[in-house]
């Protein structure tokens, strides 16, 4: 066969694989289970084209099409889901959102049990004088609010600082999340509990008429840290409600999803923790002027909710549930394609 009709027989079927190899290179969902079968028929196909073209043609410019064909969709049939740098782009910008996304009732069922004490609570202090008594002895009240709350942000060094309550916030929220699974209660009286102590401390500086050195000093870094404990207790409540309502699954398979899902979402929070840990350490205590520092932190809980929004919903309307395994899906059927046709 001269070049020419080789060229003119195969074309349709080279034109085809570089077709599905770019489909699958955006992602191999984009790929229908037949399809892949023919992507790795079609490769087989074209690497023994190359090998004729090669011998028999000694053509560069042929050569270098069908070695470029072969080549590309053999980098998509053998990346597989061993690429950490597409698994890192895919967890931001999917994975994580989408889950935090699709869990808006639980959100927003655990900032009411954070904030609503937080808001009792400082108003009961701000009105009782026998409540704030209790709640922060007077021998002790004005050491707190002179000194001692603001001297806490720079009680160590900054890095120490951001490095000691970033993994103390890591704890909180494994808490927060891992509480689920004892029917919600752990989670529920954790949330409470930290949205209290957020309202004594404010209800004190309120009592004096300093709540805006109280929000001052808890803004720049609490906006977002206590919008990822928010997100953890939010975890920590589905994970529970799994458990008691598990809908038209059985029982461990709700439980099993939702422990994916919470798993995922605690390793995404680590990196607001770290920023607002940074900014604890790094902007509150440490002499910046406080429209700035409140400003910092109105940037950085812009930037979060904006990127869980905005990705979460276009994660949802990709399909996307937040399950740990599902932009995988597709590679189990390429690899069973694959062994397939090496198998005959």
């Amino acid at each position: 066969m001269d070049i020419d009709r080789f060229i003119a027989v195969n074309m349709p079927s080279w034109n085809r694989l570089g077709e599905l190899t770019s489909r699958a290179r955006r992602g191999i969902r984009n790929l229908q289970p037949g399809e892949l079968d023919e992507l790795v028929a079609l490769y087989q196909r074209t690497s023994a084209h190359l090998s004729h073209a090669r011998t028999a043609y000694r053509d560069p410019s042929l050569t270098m099409r069908l070695t470029t064909l072969v080549s590309n969709a053999g980098g998509v049939i053998y990346r597989g889901r061993s690429r950490p740098g597409a698994a890192i782009r895919d967890f931001f910008v999917w994975r994580f959102p989408a889950a935090v996304y699709q869990s808006g009732r639980f959100v927003a069922a655990s900032a009411f049990l954070l904030l609503v004490p937080a808001v009792l609570m400082g108003a009961w202090l701000m009105q009782s004088d026998d409540a704030l008594d209790v709640a922060i002895p007077e021998a002790a009240r004005e050491a707190y609010l002179e000194e001692d709350f603001e001297d806490y942000y720079s009680s160590d060094s900054a890095a120490n600082f951001a490095t000691e309550v970033t993994i103390n916030n890591i704890q909180v929220a494994f808490m927060a999340f891992a509480g689920g699974i004892i029917l919600c209660i752990p989670t529920v009286l954790l949330l409470a509990f930290n949205g209290a102590n957020v309202g004594i401390a404010g209800g004190a500086f309120g009592s004096v008429g300093e709540l805006g050195k109280f929000f001052g000093l808890i803004l720049p870094h609490g906006l977002l840290e206590l919008t990822a404990v928010v997100i953890a207790g939010a975890a920590g409540l589905r994970l529970g409600w799994a458990i008691i309502a598990p809908g038209d699954r059985s029982r461990a398979e709700s439980v099993g999803l939702e422990a994916r899902r919470a798993v995922l979402i605690a390793l995404g929070l680590v990196v607001a923790f770290v920023v607002a840990g940074f900014i604890e350490g790094f902007v509150t205590g440490r002499g910046v002027p406080t429209a700035l520092r409140v400003g910092i932190g109105f940037v950085a809980e812009a930037a979060f909710v904006t990127w869980v929004v905005v990705q979460g919903r276009a994660a949802t309307a990709r399909g996307l549930t937040g399950d740990l395994g599902e932009l995988d899906r597709g590679w189990d059927e390429l690899a069973a394609a694959r062994d397939r046709a090496w198998a005959s």
